[in-house]
């Protein structure tokens, strides 16, 4: 019997065959000249990421409202001396020395403070998921249209250096087309417990798996899934009010996505990402979001991508500095409101799944 038949087709045929990785285009990108004075609206956890990012990359945030106005007092102290403080963001809107707004309150809250700050003709940065409502977010994407202004997401997984060199491979034709992507996640979620996130009935899918739908989307060129399956449970040992296992399987013409989550592993974590084509493989895997390593195999041999950076400070660097570019450059951002719609609508889709049981058509 063959070798490759007794091995069942499980050998590497380009094993100990190495070359060069190609040196793409995956680092955040960065505005040539333009310095807006930016005002951050929510002083929470996620601020800091935010804050960090501007402050290594030397952008200028002038302002600071919170509704404790202690939390935005210590920001400021912390990361951007000098910066005004105030516990009205309206605030900021209402100083023309403010361009761009970042805006980090919970979904739910951020609503209203997103289409204010449009109607106060500033650009904006919206922290992920950008809407519940798909309606809302063509509301406020038409808005921003009407006032001249730019809307970005901060889907800030776009620029983790992993998922960008994938990106940037796929589109330069590197492993030829994409017959499949699995997304394999397990880790410890369970930093939650008491939080507000732990009333999210779909914790994972919707607020953390955010991420994934959208990474997925960008990685299939924009195309959307013509079926979704996904389904959700909860651990026998769970505390957690969420599900804290899922799992989804989208269909697309010639291709499929696969993720599996398991958001109660406190021993071995791992996060791997696998995407094969019709003439290579790319292979990210490590031991969280910010420890990840990328492979590609080809017919030429196997080859590690020289990656520099991190998911959270790369990252929330590239959501605000595509943002920046663009008002700069006078386009729309490639993570503009529009492209984190169909990301929304791929999750939302794995939502009406889980919930009802069945496979659900675009």
């Amino acid at each position: 019997m063959r070798d490759e038949i007794s091995g069942y087709g499980l050998s590497n045929a380009t094993s100990g065959r190495a070359f060069a990785a190609p040196l793409l285009d995956y680092k955040p990108p960065t505005p040539r000249g333009y310095r807006p004075r930016i005002g951050l609206i929510g002083a929470g956890g996620i601020s800091e990421y935010h804050l960090r990012a501007c402050q290594r990359r030397g952008w200028q945030v002038a302002a600071i409202a919170d509704r404790t106005l202690s939390k935005a007092q210590a920001r400021a102290d912390e990361f951007a001396p000098g910066a005004m403080v105030t516990s009205d963001y309206r605030d900021l809107l209402l100083n023309p020395d403010i361009d761009v707004i970042d805006a980090t309150p919970h979904v739910t809250d951020r609503l209203p403070i997103i289409e204010a700050a449009l109607r106060a003709r500033k650009h904006v940065l919206s922290q992920k998921p950008f809407v519940e409502d798909p309606a809302e977010g063509e509301r406020l994407i038409r808005l921003a249209a009407d006032q001249g202004v730019k809307l970005a997401v901060n889907q800030n997984g776009r620029w983790a250096p992993h998922f960008s060199y994938m990106a940037a491979a796929i589109r330069a034709g590197l492993i030829g087309e994409v017959a499949s992507i699995d997304f394999v996640l397990h880790w410890d979620h369970t930093w939650t417990a008491g939080t507000r996130f732990e009333e999210m009935r779909h914790l994972l899918l919707q607020d953390f798996g955010i991420h994934w739908f959208d990474i997925a989307t960008v990685f299939m060129g924009g195309a959307m899934p013509e079926r979704v399956y996904a389904s959700v449970q909860r651990t026998s040992f769970q505390t957690m009010k969420p599900p804290f296992l899922a799992s989804v399987i989208a269909d697309y013409q010639g291709a499929q996505v696969r993720m599996n989550f398991n958001a109660h592993v406190k021993h071995g974590q791992e996060d791997r990402t696998i995407i094969a084509g019709s003439k290579g493989t790319l292979r990210a895997s490590g031991p969280g979001l910010n420890e990840q390593r990328v492979w590609l195999w080809t017919a030429e041999g196997e080859a590690e991508a020289p990656l520099e950076g991190c998911w959270f400070e790369s990252g929330f660097e590239g959501a605000m500095g595509e943002l920046l570019c663009a008002i700069e450059e006078n386009r729309e951002p490639s993570n503009d409101g529009a492209s984190s719609l169909k990301s929304l609508a791929f999750c939302q889709a794995a939502l009406r799944s889980a919930d009802e049981g069945r496979v659900v058509t675009s």
